[in-house]
């Protein structure tokens, strides 16, 4: 055959031969394509509102890898690390020529691989499809691995890979994993002496860790900052100032920051990665010192637990569950933010708004603080004395209790609690027990949460807010009926900002009221400007007493640090409302001069008419109007003796259409169960029973 004739047979035939060896290489590509999906597998993260990084938890395998992208870190740190890496990193495809010339070349002079000529593509591959041996075979395995790569990624994504996966010694996995563990913060700014070290560390991670070999983490780092590419980057005068920067020693924890919201976050998605939660960082930061500190100072076993949220909103921005999660001698894994427990008197507030909307006080009535007999209830105060007549004022500021329940018999426990399920709150009664006058002295059980509900409400003119869970975004106004009226929400709120702060502690401009359960065992304050509320609460999560535990002394230090470490700006409380004026006692009408129901229903004030009495029905009556039966409910006639005309009567605090001069009235029950009828005449004095309708 002539050598023609076989150049045009050996054409077409390797052209075929080509062909099929492009073919299949394509084959091999589709059939065997890199994992890249599963090298992705990185730590789920919690994050605050502004995506700022709260906690991260390890991934199953026990590693730190927090995913990370080309955005993520500083654009210097990028162009060092490609310098001193890949330097023709973005005009190849996946294998530099010359950079593998030179390693064959170095191979075939001293029979052994001195360099890997290895691109980022190279290491990526190797990162996501790790094998222990240098050899021949597993370098070609890696070109095959970086071209395929190049195929699939775009160089900037083929970056987010390596920056997620880099190896930093240990545990720790990726430039932020490492940025977080070395310096404490994320690399979006770092230096050149940080960036220089986080150039140097994957290379050797495990012999260059600064923690076990500092000697050999600064050589690294030098080596890189000398680099004739690395130093074209950084520039004149920056490779010394950065080799006189200290190499940082010991690793820090990465962030731990909210661990019962970020493990609930983790237990409601398990499978998301980013949970993205209402807190603000800033202020988690300064109410979790801010626990830890007080804790500590109130001694062992104690634990503290708060609540901070935007009362607009009703959005979480800050909430610690213990004082230390990891200490076991706190039961700090026990979230108290979620746990029932008694009040104290923080409820108190609200049965003051419940007489200023009803117009039963004002701020400058009277009111007796004596020992009082309420159906065999006898209240006492917290330090077993009696101040006599106080104004209500004093009264809501000295937290008396006999003055508290004196209106609450009058208002009505029933309409008290109605109240607080208008706020979605329902406190714990004692099973099989009606509402009963010792609510108000924290005879229910409510758990810190709820309680900054209500008191979100109150700070929100009245109007009630339901508090999100700090996760899912269902917080906001509620719907339907205020908590209180705006009137009498400023009126609670003119007066507990006038009360002193506690020892040692500045006034910062919050209204805020505390409480003290039975026995020592719960201590709370709770306080709010015009923007957020705050909740605190101290105790022992196991129940026990803390003697001379109590919300003044304890919890109130803590609610005022705590508002000065969120680093919020006190926002001014709202100005008063139309119809919310101050009157000295002099200007009060007659009727509102002095509150002098007693809980026999008799007044304490001389006048020529003898007090008003309730004569039927009689105290502790059982009332049946066909309630129970299936039957329409039947009026219930009332009746009285004595008083002087006019006559208001009330049910349940809640006061009846008209004005009456006669001494015989008609209440309709809106349904079955305990009522309080009052009846008030023309000069304030004024009667109670409670009974029962069936």
């Amino acid at each position: 055959m002539s050598i023609r004739r076989k150049r045009l047979v050996g054409v077409p035939v390797g052209l075929f031969m080509l062909a099929g060896a492009l073919l299949g290489l394509a084959w091999a590509d589709k059939a065997f394509p890199p994992p890249i999906e599963g090298a992705m597998d990185v730590s789920a993260e919690v994050l605050d509102k502004d995506g700022q990084l709260l906690r991260a938890f390890a991934t199953k395998h026990g590693l730190w890898r927090l995913k990370t992208t080309v955005a993520d870190v500083d654009p210097r740190f990028l162009e060092m690390m490609i310098a001193y890496e890949d330097q023709r990193f973005r005009d190849h495809h996946g294998v530099d020529p010359l950079a593998l010339g030179r390693a064959a070349l170095q191979f075939v002079t001293n029979g052994r691989i001195v360099s890997g000529a290895s691109t980022l593509s190279m290491q990526v591959a190797r990162l996501i499809e790790p094998r222990r041996e240098r050899t021949v075979t597993a370098k070609l395995l890696q070109l095959a691995r970086a071209i395929q790569i190049e195929r699939r990624l775009n160089k900037d994504q083929i970056l987010d890979v390596y920056l997620t996966r880099a190896p930093y010694g240990g545990n720790l996995e990726g430039v932020r994993a490492a940025s977080l563990a070395w310096f404490g913060k994320e690399p979006r700014r770092l230096s050149v002496a940080e960036a220089a070290l986080l150039v140097a560390l994957p290379q050797l991670p495990e012999k260059r860790r600064p923690d076990r070999n500092l000697s050999a983490a600064e050589a690294a780092r030098k080596r890189v900052l000398t680099r004739m590419a690395v130093a074209k980057v950084i520039g004149e005068g920056e490779i010394e100032r950065a080799d006189m920067t200290a190499v940082p020693n010991r690793r820090r924890q990465l962030p731990a920051h909210a661990a019962h919201l970020a493990e609930a976050a983790l237990r409601q998605k398990p499978k998301v990665l980013r949970h993205h939660t209402t807190l603000r960082r800033d202020i988690q930061d300064g109410l979790e010192a801010v626990a830890r500190e007080g804790a500590a100072k109130l001694g062992p076993k104690v634990s503290v637990a708060m609540v901070m949220a935007d009362v607009r909103s009703g959005e979480i921005v800050g909430e610690v569950g213990s004082a230390a999660y990891f200490d076991a001698s706190r039961a700090g894994w026990i979230d108290m933010t979620r746990v029932t427990r008694s009040p104290g008197s923080t409820l108190k507030p609200f049965i003051y708004g419940l007489a200023f909307e009803e117009g039963l006080v004002s701020q400058e009535t009277i009111i007796e603080d004596r020992p009082a007999d309420f159906f065999g209830y006898r209240p006492r105060n917290f330090d077993m004395s009696y101040q006599g007549d106080v104004s209500i004022r004093q009264a809501l500021q000295l937290s008396l209790n006999v003055p508290a329940i004196r209106l609450l018999d009058a208002v009505g426990p029933t309409r008290l609690m109605v109240r607080f399920r208008r706020a979605d709150v329902r406190p714990a009664l004692p099973p099989n027990e009606a509402p009963g006058l010792a609510i108000g002295l924290g005879g229910v059980g409510i758990t810190l949460r709820d309680l900054v509900q209500l008191y979100a409400g109150l700070a929100n003119r009245g109007w009630p807010v339901r508090l999100g869970d700090g996760v899912e975004g269902k917080a906001g106004l509620i719907d339907g009926e205020p908590l209180l009226s705006t009137v009498a929400a400023w009126h609670v709120a003119d007066i507990l900002s006038d009360v002193l702060p506690p020892a040692g502690s500045r006034q910062r401009g919050i209204a805020y009221k505390t409480g003290t359960s039975y026995g020592y065992r719960d201590a709370w304050s709770v306080g709010f400007d015009g923007r957020h509320v705050l909740g605190v609460w101290v105790g022992r999560p196991d129940n026990g007493a803390v003697p001379g535990l109590t919300g003044y002394g304890a919890a109130a230090p803590i609610l005022f640090e705590a508002f000065a470490k969120s680093g919020i700006a006190i926002t001014p409380l709202p100005d008063a409302p139309a119809g919310a004026v101050r009157l000295a006692q002099a200007d009060l009408s007659i009727s509102q001069r002095r509150f002098s129901m007693t809980a026999s229903g008799l007044l304490s004030a001389s006048a020529r008419e003898p007090a008003p009495q309730i004569v039927f029905p009689p105290e502790g009556a059982r009332v049946e109007l066909g309630a129970m039966s299936g039957e329409a409910m039947m009026p219930l006639t009332l009746k009285l003796q004595g008083g002087r005309a006019p006559f208001r009567w009330l049910a349940n605090g809640r006061p009846l259409p008209d004005v009456t001069r006669r001494r015989t009235s008609q209440w309709l029950p809106d349904g079955g169960g305990y009522s309080t009828l009052t009846v008030i005449d023309a000069i304030g004095r004024a009667a109670s029973v409670r009974v029962f309708v069936e």
